[in-house]
């Protein structure tokens, strides 16, 4: 079994921070790449960042400047540094995982449960 556990969500004022934290754990092989996805109220999830899979690290067009992918290799851990906050960032923030998990000769993706975060006077 593999798990993903997010941290770090919260309620800030706008122009604040927050550092999201997501731990991977189980019976972890590998990870190729770990990403942060989003989900407004009434809108679709998206990636705002992602990072590993042997390309540069991702960050979603309209936050660049505010977001920061970084990790941790060996702690099985992605962080997700944001500041600046503004209340449009208000959503549900999910961890992603593409994992090699022992027995299978396959990679899959896995999800955390989310962690929200609510930027708001």
């Amino acid at each position: 079994q593999v798990r993903l556990v997010e941290s770090g969500g919260g309620l800030v004022r706008p122009g604040g921070s927050l550092r999201l934290s997501c731990i991977a754990s189980g019976s972890i092989i590998s990870i190729n790449a770990m990403g942060w996805y989003r989900q407004a109220p009434g809108k679709q999830r998206e990636l705002v960042a992602r990072i590993g899979g042997g390309l540069s690290p991702y960050i979603k067009d309209s936050v660049k400047g505010r977001f920061t992918i970084s990790s941790d290799n060996a702690k099985n851990t992605v962080y997700l540094q944001i500041d600046s906050l503004k209340p449009e960032d208000t959503a549900v923030y999910y961890c992603n995982a593409n994992i090699r998990q022992l027995g299978l000769l396959v990679n899959l993706d896995y999800w955390g449960q989310g962690t929200q975060v609510t930027v708001s006077t």
